[in-house]
Formats: C-alpha cells, sequence, structure tokens
C-alpha cells in the first residue's frame, strides 16, 4: 500500500551532515494513476466560466474532444484544431517569455534573469501586460511563459535566465506578479516547466551507439526540498489562478514529469487544487492513457516532427477501449476551455497574424499541411504589435541593471570627452536578428547579448548596441570614441599595449563582457565567453579608469573585481532589444541604479560544486537506460543558503546592489502579531481551494522598520526581510541558516524617510512536515533580520509564534 512516506524520500537528510545519509535507492519508485487517480475539476473561483466550458463539451463529438486536447500542425508553435460549428477558432500557443519569439514586429523585453534583478513587482506585473498586449495583437491566446523550472539548481543551467532566481521567494513573487499582469491583458499564461527541470543535459531520451533507448535524466528529489524549495513558486502560480501548467521534460524520481501521477494528480490537482490544464512540453508525452491517467491533460506539439504520435486517433481508440475513461476527456477538455471563458477569449480575440504562417512552416514540412484547417486569420499581415513599449524595456533594463563596485565614484560618468570601448559584447549583432534560427551556427562572437537561445529567446525587430549608444551620447563628432570589438586582438601577447592600440588616452575605458547560454545545453564554465575574463585584465593594465560591463545569463565568477585599476562594475544581465540605451542611461546617471543580485557571485567556479549538471564520459554510450540519475542531496541548500550555511565568503552576495546614492536603515524593527487567539501549529482545516489549504496565506505578522535616504541624489533600494526559521524534530535535512520572505522596492528623494512594513503569511513561517504531509510552524524562536542583501542586516528580531 502506497503512503506518504515512500515517496520522494521524505525522511532524506544529506551526507556529511546531521541526519541520515542519502540512500538513492529511496528514490526508486513513484506511485501509478491507480495509486492517485486524478481528481476532476470543479471551476472552483471560475465558476461561471465552468459552466460555460461544461456545456461547450456537452455539444462536441468523440472527435472534437480528442482534437481539443491533441495538438495538431497550425500556424503556430502550438495549435489546436478549430470547431467551426461552434464558433471556437481554436487555441494559437506561441514562445515566450521574453519575447514572442515566433513573430515579426514584436518586441524583444528584458529576460526573467533582469527582471529578477530589478526585485520590482510592478516591473514584473507590467512586462508580463505588455506581453499580452503582443501576443494578443498577434492573435495567440497562450503564451509559453513565465519560468520557474529551472528555479537556479546549478549556476550552470542553460535556461536559468529564462527564469527569475534561485530563491523561491523571490521567484514566486515575480513569477506571480507576471501571471497576473499576462491575464489581465486577456492572454492565458503557462506556468512552467514543472518540475525539478534543472538541466538541459540529458533532458529527453536518446539513444546509445546500439540504437538502445537511454531514458531522460532523472531528478531524485526528497519531499521537504520538493515543498520548500521547487515547489514553491509554482504554488503561488496555482493561487493566482494560473491558466496552463507546462510538464517537462526530465523524470522525477524515475518517472517522466508528465506522466507522474504524484505531482500532477496527487501534489498539482490534489494539494494545491488546480483548477486549469497540464500541458506537455514540446514532445514530452511518452505515452497515451499512461500520461491521461497520470494527469496530462493536453499533448504538444502532436505532431510527428517531435516524435511518436500517442494521442489524437490513438486517444480516440482509448476512449472505446476503457483505457481512458468518457469522465477523464471531459474534465481535460473542461479544464482547456475553462480559462478560455474565463479571459473572454471567446468574445472578439484577434485572428492569427497571417504572417505567423510563413514563420512557423519552418517547424513542419510546409504550409500547406494546415491551410484547410479552418484557422481564423487577421485582415493584416505583418502586423506591429509594438505599439510604445520600447520606452517600457528601456527602463526596465536598466532597472535591472546591478551596480557592483564603484571606487571614488567613478559613476556616474561626468561628460568624459575621449571614451574608449572594448570587447565583443559592444557592437551589433553579426549573425542575424534571431538568436533562435542561427543556433546550429554556434558562433555569437560578436555582438551585444541581448537575449539566450533557444526558444525562450525573440526575434528582434531592432537592437541598441552600446557601442552606437555611447557614440551617441558623447557626441562623437565633436568628441572621441575609440574601440576595439576583436577580444582576441586586445589579449594577443604581441600585440602592442594599450597607449599605442589607442590613438589618444581615454577618460575612461568600457569593457563589455558576455556569457552565452541557450535551450537544449548547459553551460561548461562560469567564467566570462569569449576570454572576457583576460580582456579585463589586459585593458585594466594600461588604463587606471577601467569600467566593467557584463551582459549575461546569470552567474559569473569576476577575479578581476579587486584589481584597483576597474574602478566600476555593473551586471546589466539580459536586457533585450534596447541594450544600448539601457545601459548608457545608467552609466551617464540618467538613471540611478537599484538593481540587486538575484543569486550570489562567489570567489572561485569551484564554490559552485554543491549542484553539479550530472554528466560524466561513462554516461555518454551507456548500457543502462536508467543511468543519468541526479540526486538532489543538497536539498535546499542552493545559492546563498548553501554559502551561508557553510559560512563560506563570497564576492558579492545575494541581494547586493550599490546606487548613486546612500541609504539608511532603523536599527530597530517592530514586529506585530495580527492574529488574535492562540496560533494553532497546523493550519485549521478547510476545504482545498487554488493555492492549497486557504488559511495557509493568512497574514500572521507584520514587521515594520524605517528606511532614508541618506544621500543627495534621488534613487531607490529593495529592505529584504530574512527569518530564520526552528527545525521540526520530525525532519531530517538540513536546512538554511536564513530564508528571504519578503521584499519592497522602494523610491526616495535626498532626505526622504518612509516605513516598510513587512506581512508574513502562515506559508512564511512554516516547513513541510513529511509526516502529517502538512505545512507546520515549529516551535521555538524565529529570529528576523531586515537589511540591504543577505549579509549586510541593519535591523533584527525575534518572535515566538506558539507561546
Amino acid at each position: 500500500m502506497f503512503t506518504a512516506l515512500n515517496y520522494l524520500v521524505v525522511l532524506a537528510a544529506f551526507t556529511g551532515a546531521t541526519g541520515a545519509a542519502w540512500n538513492h535507492t529511496d528514490y526508486l519508485h513513484s506511485p501509478t494513476a491507480d495509486e492517485i487517480p486524478n481528481p476532476n475539476a470543479t471551476g472552483l473561483y471560475w465558476e461561471y466560466a465552468f459552466d460555460k466550458a461544461t456545456s461547450f463539451v456537452s455539444q462536441l463529438t468523440l472527435e472534437e474532444k480528442v482534437g481539443l486536447v491533441s495538438g495538431t500542425e497550425g500556424p503556430c508553435v502550438g495549435n489546436l484544431m478549430p470547431i467551426p460549428r461552434l464558433n471556437f477558432t481554436g487555441l494559437c500557443i506561441q514562445n515566450g517569455p521574453m519575447s514572442l519569439e515566433q513573430g515579426d514586429h514584436v518586441s524583444v523585453f528584458p529576460a526573467g534573469i533582469t527582471i529578477a534583478a530589478t526585485w520590482d513587482k510592478n516591473i514584473a506585473y507590467e512586462r508580463g501586460n505588455q506581453l499580452a498586449a503582443e501576443f494578443r495583437g498577434k492573435g495567440s491566446q497562450v503564451i509559453l511563459g513565465p519560468v520557474a523550472g529551472p528555479l537556479g539548481r546549478t549556476a550552470l543551467g542553460g535556461r536559468n535566465w529564462e527564469g527569475f532566481s534561485p530563491d523561491p521567494f523571490l521567484t514566486g513573487e515575480l513569477f506571480t506578479e507576471t501571471i497576473v499582469g499576462t491575464q489581465d491583458g486577456g492572454v492565458q499564461a503557462c506556468a512552467k516547466h514543472y518540475i525539478g527541470n534543472e538541466q538541459e543535459t540529458q533532458r529527453q531520451p536518446t539513444e546509445n551507439e546500439d540504437g538502445k533507448t537511454i531514458e531522460s535524466v532523472s531528478s531524485n528529489i526528497d519531499d521537504t526540498t520538493m515543498h520548500e524549495l521547487y515547489l514553491w513558486p509554482f504554488q503561488q502560480a496555482v493561487k493566482a489562478g494560473v491558466a496552463t501548467v507546462m510538464c517537462s521534460y526530465n523524470r522525477l524520481n524515475q518517472t517522466y514529469g508528465c506522466q507522474n501521477s504524484k505531482i500532477l494528480n496527487g501534489i498539482l490537482k490534489g494539494e494545491l487544487g488546480f483548477q486549469g490544464y497540464v500541458m506537455s512540453d514540446w514532445g514530452a508525452t511518452h505515452s497515451g492513457a499512461k500520461a491521461i491517467n497520470s494527469g496530462e491533460d493536453m499533448d504538444m506539439p502532436g505532431t510527428p516532427s517531435f516524435g511518436p504520435v500517442y494521442w489524437g486517433p490513438n486517444l480516440t481508440e482509448s476512449v472505446k477501449n476503457g483505457s481512458v475513461s468518457t469522465s477523464r476527456l471531459d474534465d481535460m477538455c473542461h479544464r482547456v476551455m475553462t480559462p478560455y471563458f474565463y479571459l473572454n477569449q471567446d468574445q472578439g480575440f484577434p485572428g492569427v497574424d497571417p504572417s505567423s504562417k510563413e514563420l512557423n512552416a519552418l517547424l513542419f514540412d510546409g504550409p500547406e499541411l494546415y491551410e484547410n484547417y479552418n484557422y481564423a486569420y487577421g485582415p493584416v499581415t505583418n502586423l506591429d504589435v509594438r505599439g510604445n513599449h520600447d520606452e517600457f524595456i528601456r527602463k526596465a533594463a536598466a532597472e535591472g541593471t546591478v551596480l557592483l563596485k564603484n571606487t571614488n565614484n567613478t559613476l556616474p560618468l561626468k561628460s568624459p570627452k575621449q571614451v574608449a570601448v572594448f570587447g565583443n559584447d559592444a557592437g551589433d549583432f553579426t549573425n542575424g536578428m534571431s538568436t533562435f534560427y542561427f543556433d546550429g551556427v554556434k558562433n555569437y562572437e560578436y555582438g551585444v547579448l541581448a537575449a539566450g537561445g533557444g526558444s525562450g529567446s525573440g526575434l528582434f525587430s531592432y537592437i541598441v548596441s552600446p557601442l552606437e549608444a555611447i557614440k551617441q551620447r558623447v557626441g562623437f563628432k565633436k568628441n572621441l570614441v575609440q574601440y576595439i570589438l576583436n577580444n582576441t586582438a586586445i589579449i594577443d601577447e604581441d600585440s602592442p599595449n594599450m597607449n599605442v592600440l589607442l590613438p589618444s588616452q581615454p577618460d575612461v575605458c568600457l569593457v563589455f563582457l558576455k556569457s552565452w547560454a541557450t535551450e537544449s545545453e548547459d553551460r561548461t564554465i562560469i567564467a566570462h565567453d569569449w576570454n572576457g575574463d583576460e580582456v579585463v585584465t589586459r585593458v585594466a593594465s594600461g588604463c587606471p579608469n577601467t569600467v566593467v560591463i557584463t551582459h549575461s545569463n546569470g552567474i559569473n565568477v569576476m577575479p578581476w573585481a579587486n584589481h584597483p585599476n576597474v574602478t566600476a562594475i555593473l551586471a546589466a544581465h539580459l536586457p533585450g532589444q534596447e541594450a544600448g540605451n539601457s545601459i548608457v542611461d545608467v552609466l551617464w546617471g540618467d538613471v540611478n541604479p537599484s538593481g540587486h543580485l538575484p543569486y550570489t557571485i562567489a570567489k572561485n567556479e569551484s564554490d559552485y560544486s554543491f549542484a553539479p549538471i550530472t554528466n560524466s564520459t561513462e554516461l555518454t554510450n551507456t548500457e543502462d537506460p536508467t543511468a543519468w540519475q541526479s540526486d538532489f542531496r543538497e536539498g535546499d541548500l542552493i545559492d546563498y543558503r548553501h554559502f551561508d550555511f557553510h559560512n563560506k565568503s563570497v564576492q558579492y552576495e545575494f541581494g547586493y546592489g550599490l546606487s548613486y546614492t546612500t541609504f539608511s536603515m532603523e536599527r530597530n524593527m517592530t514586529i506585530t502579531r495580527t492574529f488574535q487567539d492562540t496560533l494553532s501549529a497546523v493550519p485549521p482545516s478547510a476545504n482545498t481551494v487554488p493555492g492549497g489549504n486557504p488559511h495557509l496565506w493568512d497574514n500572521l505578522y507584520q514587521i515594520t522598520t524605517t528606511v532614508k535616504n541618506t544621500g543627495h541624489t534621488a534613487g531607490a533600494t529593495v529592505p529584504q526581510l530574512y527569518l530564520s526559521i526552528p527545525k521540526l524534530s520530525s525532519t531530517f535535512n538540513i536546512e538554511a541558516t536564513r530564508v528571504l520572505r519578503g521584499f519592497y522596492k522602494v523610491h526616495l528623494q535626498p532626505g526622504e524617510s518612509r516605513k516598510v512594513t513587512f506581512k508574513l503569511t502562515r506559508r512564511d513561517i512554516s516547513r513541510w512536515d513529511v509526516v502529517r504531509q502538512k505545512w507546520v510552524i515549529p516551535e521555538g524562536d524565529f529570529k528576523s533580520w531586515v537589511g540591504f542583501s543577505s549579509r549586510d542586516f541593519r535591523a533584527s528580531g525575534s518572535f515566538t509564534p506558539l507561546s
């Protein structure tokens, strides 16, 4: 008989720490759909739309129901076939999450990692809302985004940049705001990739030299870590009413994510009360009836170009032979149609831009495959949906730029007359405007890195390079902008020194570095690409005022950070189409930098070895079909939690960021309980709603402090709340020393003070109890800290909830 204790190894702990050692054999079982059947949707909170969906589905034939959950060829990346007799125009699903990736005349927004560096919920909301406007304008009902998987377990993850932060709280807040902004714009958001999708290497099955199928990597995660880390943002997404959740490529504890009844039926639909539909990642469906009964509701793309087609006519036969029940198929259809009606997508939704037909024909065998599918096209081809979104993109990218070093107030620049620009990241693109179509070239040596690669990228209508923006700002007709964009030439041992390379001694040297990352492969190093670190060392050796700007997918080590001639460092992440304008705004002080790191920059690459990519020469041609195993032995100790637990020094800590002004914080904090009666350790019993037990979201405490701008320039900072939460006696895991539980971006004029209040919910002060399978408030004292980073605390206090 299956019990909670033999799934996800709820009592697993970690080698070398207090508690039982990790035992891989505990992770070799996942329950089946017979053990955890699919719960039917009830339309809770979406009742009117659910009733409309129920009425709609009742009019469908069996074949039409199957077509409503089985992807097919069409003008978009993912398509559901229209049903003209019921005025249903189908669903057009397009790639996000930073742009309508298969669209022309669309904007390329800052990537998720850039939005995370803003620590600004309003910016996250607005980005989602503006993306929705563009998707809607192009006739797409569903955006494949935002991303909380990968969360960022490993610094080498190839798709970390699509998401937000390795901290689940920061990701959860920005993830949720993006979803709300998107759906307020009338477009369905898709929370992806659920769950444990933390590496690209072996994300899909492969064949060895003998033609034997080698299965995808299995992410083996214990129950506590699952709930307190990787599930955390997805739980918030469900509470926010996200329309769809995408199941991921990887296996989880030996079972593929899209046919794992525990994570789909048991956790997502059962424990969290998810009312929308589970969509497969492209080619992530590995079965028909098994996947359906385990909780998958929609197969994408459902076309032979992505491998075997298990649904479609096969699903029709499964219903006829009883392996999939009619009630299960109806539930799938109800789940698909309810968000469609809830967001009023049946009322005047624009037709698909006809240009999408030609763009997406590249993914199939030709447009003739779907010319007769009755897709509804709009009246204007190549429709321009960008509006004035460039203004927001420029602002958001600047807000997501983190000032890491600023010796002697080097920045902002004070009208330099002679500027030197170095590095292959400073110029315009050389390989075209799309980082998706040219993945096969694998050469992005020249051109500003404004986006990563793969399906989460974008088709640029234009790019503003840093070099061009700098020329315009300096006034190159009156002043002097010198530049060398070839990294090889800069570091060549036989080349002259800087004084000979440049005709005139510059007032400031601006060095632009980049680090490429893409879907389908993980990074191999955490250093900057194309010998970027050597470029900095070479330039700084001859230029006493060297400013380094990085465009990166996330974490890089900076061995030159303490070089005396490196006077300033800016981490600009992946800024989108206004890259040059946004960085010039910060360099010259039009924007006071207020970004903070959403990850930790360690001193050495080896410092990140606690969460490696599973990959080895022994696995490249294994005979064992299940050889690829990724044991998450570190539990919740990733990023700053790891460095804090082991008391390890870092270069720049999580949450760190400087400004052109200064801020202070009141040393005393006020802690106020907002509940009247004695608090119970477990939440009161209640019917499950989207997000789980509704009492998990009760506000129990408020923590207040005061922040002041003590400088002479208007600016913004991010007060951050961290808690030390006692352990549960039933939990054997090692757990983080401190965890983020609140942040607030505050804009202040010089001399202005403002009170900042953090609200703590029951979930915020609970731990996951593996025995009771509930969130439980531990006994003991909770310590709280508020400051400007995970290691810069200005106020502290304590409270005891169960006293």
